[in-house]
């Protein structure tokens, strides 16, 4: 926390249990998955805070609340529940659209600010084999339409690929779990946001494989979308060792220290 008083913050909206009548199950790893992300980011001086069971309407109402708040660099937000592309969903079973909340943080108190969120939701049905394949046909509007309502300096971090479920166990989601892990561990800290999550996706893509009925031998493949500006370093520790020493989150590397890539269109 610095001298005003601010620091950086992390929500965490997660759907344990739905209300009576909704027909969608109980997610028995959801408040294990909170409390490990609580500690994790206190350690690194996250002001964190738990909201377990929302409906809908409460999801939006609080980051129309989070987004006028102050925030010294970072702000994370992490949704987990079910869900299908687009949306999750609340605790009344109604659905929450992931564009209207990202649009909520589009204004001028989060300007400048590195804006992270970890979706642990479904994303349609389908499991993943870990086959290779050229291209995927599925390619939705709605998909399109979340990506144009993420604001500047955001990334959004999918435990899953469009049209493909997330998985979640009693001792919680292998996604949020794998997550926490790497910051966990000091080398990790200190890396810069995509280089962070790029381990993710590898740890979760090449370690974890669903047991069970039906289930036995299926993937998980973690998707990232990005709007940032900047290099950003979230979780490090100023002044240690590392390639973060000295840099805020949200500092904008010089022309000196940028890498050079040849510009091509694919």
């Amino acid at each position: 926390m610095d001298r005003r008083g601010e620091c950086n913050r992390a929500v965490v909206v997660y759907v344990a249990e739905f209300d009576q009548g909704v027909k969608l199950g109980r997610r028995p790893g959801a408040d294990r998955d909170a409390k490990k992300l609580h500690r994790t980011l206190s350690k690194l001086g996250f002001k964190v805070e738990l909201h377990k069971d929302l409906s809908s309407d409460e999801i939006y109402q609080l980051f129309v609340k989070e987004s006028r708040r102050p925030v010294k660099d970072c702000f994370l937000a992490v949704l987990s529940s079910h869900g299908e592309e687009g949306c999750v969903f609340g605790a009344d079973g109604k659905p929450v659209w992931l564009s209207r909340i990202y649009r909520c943080l589009d204004n001028d108190c989060m300007e400048k600010k590195a804006k992270l969120f970890l979706i642990q939701a479904c994303r349609g049905h389908e499991l993943d084999d870990g086959v290779e394949v050229d291209s995927v046909s599925d390619t939705r509007e709605s998909s399109f339409v979340q990506h144009l309502s993420v604001p500047v300096d955001t990334a959004v971090m999918f435990a899953t690929a469009p049209g493909y479920g997330a998985f979640m166990h009693p001792l919680g989601s292998v996604f949020l779990r794998t997550f926490c892990t790497l910051l966990e561990e000091k080398g990790n800290r200190n890396l810069e946001l995509t280089r962070l999550m790029t381990r993710l996706s590898h740890s979760v893509a090449y370690t974890f494989q669903a047991k069970g009925r039906g289930l036995e031998g299926k993937k998980e493949m973690p998707c990232l979308l990005t709007r940032l500006t900047r290099e950003v370093f979230p979780f490090a520790e100023p002044g240690k060792d590392g390639g973060a020493a000295g840099l805020s989150a949200t500092s904008l590397v010089g022309s000196e220290n940028a890498r050079k890539r040849t510009p091509s269109i694919s």
